[in-house]
């Protein structure tokens, strides 16, 4: 599962150097950057709900294959944007909106983030998979794995973007360096990975059935059978967790207000290149796997999760600020703070709306 969730993570966040180059080089200027950027989080909001419904239903290792499917042949979709023509579909000049050129190459990468969105579910699976082996009191150090496997993959994706978007191949090695990536993770989701959800929707649920995961052992079943459906008011209905929900909302909000802001800033006002980038997320992402690893090892031995959280989250806003300098050794500082603030808080946050829900509820 920590593999998977790398491969994910590196294939997802390999396109974050080269993404404002290429949206600016087939037409677009910062807003139809902006609309590329969210058309991922945009179809996936619409499908997680029911990726996660059919994960409980059909088992979780279904659903990963299919999002991780969908992934590649998103991929391959993007690639084929690359070569072809930039013709022009209609251009804006507005005082609102900007002056861009719509092109046949942008409307196919619209449609291929669109078609990864649709199937991606990975994240959201994986934690519910996390949640199905790990016992309670294993939860927070499983969920802290999975961070710094994800922060591994955010390493290794700008890092291997701004080392190959600057060959002479310009963002082609990039992008099928990512459908490659896809590729291995299909592989390794068909024919590595258990299924792990024993709670309801399978037509049966061996309590002797015990499968090995990276040494942790599959849960007993806690309800054979259910007479219906777990709802949303269900879900909502557990202590604290539609308030935990409103704060992964926050919290995600202003991430990936920084995430997709962040490159935009960097190449215009800041003059970097695909390569300054690159590196920069790398170095951000190798903080983050300090933190949530060694770091937060000791600190959640001595301080209780809701403390973690509360303590990450001025330092993680801080850097939001600082983010606004032209200063390069002002952003690192900025970055830095990130990686703290993030790196101790959310891991709990994945710890504590798991076990605020119920075990039939996971």
């Amino acid at each position: 599962m920590l593999l998977v969730n790398f491969i994910g993570t590196m294939g997802f966040t390999i396109v974050i150097p080269f993404l404002v180059f290429l949206v600016t080089r087939f037409g677009g200027n910062a807003l139809v950057y902006g609309l590329v950027a969210a058309t991922y989080p945009a179809f996936q909001f619409v499908a997680a709900p029911v990726l996660g419904r059919w994960s409980d239903r059909y088992g979780r290792r279904r659903i990963l294959l299919l999002s991780q499917i969908g992934t590649l042949v998103s991929w391959l979709v993007f690639a084929v944007a690359l070569f072809l023509p930039p013709t022009e579909l209609f251009t804006v000049d507005s005082a609102t909106f900007g002056q861009f050129t719509m092109t046949i190459p942008l409307v196919v990468i619209f449609v291929a983030r669109a078609l990864d969105g649709l199937t991606g579910g990975n994240i959201s699976v994986a934690n519910a998979y996390v949640a199905d082996v790990s016992p309670p009191e294993k939860r927070n150090r499983n969920f802290g794995r999975m961070g710094v496997a994800a922060n591994l993959g955010m390493i290794m994706g700008p890092a291997l973007a701004s080392v190959l978007g600057v060959t002479a191949h310009g963002e082609v090695l990039p992008v099928f360096a990512a459908a490659i990536i896809a590729l291995v993770g299909v592989g390794v989701i068909a024919f590595g990975l258990p299924e792990s959800n024993r709670f309801q929707g399978l037509p049966e649920c061996p309590r002797q059935e015990k499968g090995k995961v990276l040494g942790q052992e599959i849960r007993d079943c806690v309800v054979a059978a259910k007479t219906r459906e777990t709802s949303v008011r269900d879900v909502l209905s557990q202590p604290n967790v539609a308030f935990m929900m409103v704060l992964y909302f926050t919290i995600l909000l202003s991430f990936n207000f920084y995430y997709a802001a962040f490159p935009m800033h960097a190449s215009r006002g800041l003059g970097w290149d695909v390569t300054d980038i690159g590196a920069f997320f790398a170095i951000l992402s190798l903080m983050i796997v300090l933190v949530e690893g060694p770091v937060l090892a000791r600190l959640s031995r001595r301080f209780s999760e809701p403390t973690l959280i509360i303590v990450g989250l001025p330092i993680l806003g801080t850097n939001f600020v600082l983010m606004q300098s032209t200063n390069v050794a002002v952003l690192y500082v900025g970055a830095a703070l990130f990686a703290i603030g993030n790196g101790i808080m959310w891991p709990s946050i994945c710890l504590l709306y798991t076990s605020d829900a119920a075990d039939d509820m996971q």
